[in-house]
């Protein structure tokens, strides 16, 4: 055999060494969009010395669903005033653990949603925090759509507080992180049942992808993420570029939204919450912070609770 196809062979075996390795990088993270990797609640209410009540509840298109309902503190109490919490993907009503190892790939970082319902039912907050849809303890109902069929969740979980005594009907907030934030803009052209609401780094899927691909496999993540997306419609989702919070946003009709979203975001973008912000007929921001990596912009909120109590209250008064 000459030198010439000696190399002529190496090199289709390099090839297709290297066409084998990125199938499998999109089929890791087409994965993770059909049925994203369960975490399991590491902790409860309780461990903060918090009532709370375990609840059961279906979304609006019947998929069984799983939450916690912690009533505000007794001295503080806003009669009824309730904040719910919508996690990220893929995230639990908890946040996000960031111990699996594409966590550590990605350099995701924890983010504790227990201490943001913890500040909120200190200020006098009921919170009910749940798993949506592929999540956490509530059902699969495969594949995870960026929030738009989520909305049936949160659908769901307005209709559950809709029924309580103890929830004032006409005094409910949101909050939402990244695809929860996503879920909220779906949701807020459906529904009436939200008086204000607060979408942390809401991101368009085509945006975000295409952005963590190239962060995490440089010139490589174009054709990975082109790979991923054939395999995550195969699997009944959509194409990327067909899923729009903005022009969901563009619904939310009278309900002030505001827009947080980290300056650091490598996989997100300002221009894209900007643009998203920009359609929202009562936008507040958007309140661009200082943040480190993606996950310092989710967590920004978690160590600043006073913007949302602060939020709530002008918008949710007694």
């Amino acid at each position: 055999m000459s030198l010439f196809q000696r190399v002529l062979r190496f090199l289709f075996l390099l090839a297709g060494f290297v066409a084998g390795l990125l199938t499998a990088v999109a089929a890791i993270f087409a994965q993770r969009l059909i049925k994203p990797p369960r975490q399991r609640l590491w902790a409860t209410p309780a461990d903060l010395g918090l009532d709370y009540e375990d609840v059961q509840f279906p979304a609006q298109d019947g998929v069984r669903l799983s939450g916690w309902f912690i009533p505000g503190a007794a001295a503080t109490q806003r009669k009824g005033a309730t904040i719910v919490l919508v996690h990220g993907w893929p995230w639990n009503r908890l946040g996000e653990a960031a111990v699996d190892p594409i966590s550590t790939f990605t350099g995701a970082t924890p983010v504790d949603l227990l201490r943001l319902a913890y500040a909120l039912h200190q200020d006098g907050f009921h919170v009910f925090s749940f798993d949506l849809r592929n999540h956490g303890e509530s059902a699969a109902a495969a594949p995870m759509t960026f929030g738009q069929m989520e909305a049936n969740d949160l659908l769901g979980a307005l209709a559950y507080l809709n029924g309580r005594s103890d929830v004032a009907s006409n005094r409910m907030g949101v909050i939402g992180f990244s695809m929860g934030a996503n879920t909220v803009l779906y949701t807020l052209p459906q529904t009436e049942l939200v008086q204000a609401a607060i979408a942390v780094q809401p991101t368009t899927p085509s945006v975000f992808a295409n952005r963590l691909a190239r962060y995490l496999l440089g010139s490589f993540g174009g054709p990975v993420m082109r790979l991923t997306e054939t395999i995550y419609q195969a699997a009944g989702g959509t194409r990327l570029n067909a899923y729009q919070p903005a022009f969901a946003a563009a619904g939310a009709g009278e309900t002030p939204v505001l827009y947080v979203q980290g300056n650091g975001d490598e996989w997100g973008s300002m221009e894209d919450v900007a643009r998203i912000a920009a359609v929202t007929p009562e936008a507040r921001g958007p309140l661009f912070v200082e943040a480190l990596h993606r996950f310092g912009g989710y967590q920004y909120l978690v160590d600043n609770p006073k913007i949302a109590t602060s939020f709530f209250e002008q918008h949710l008064p007694e």
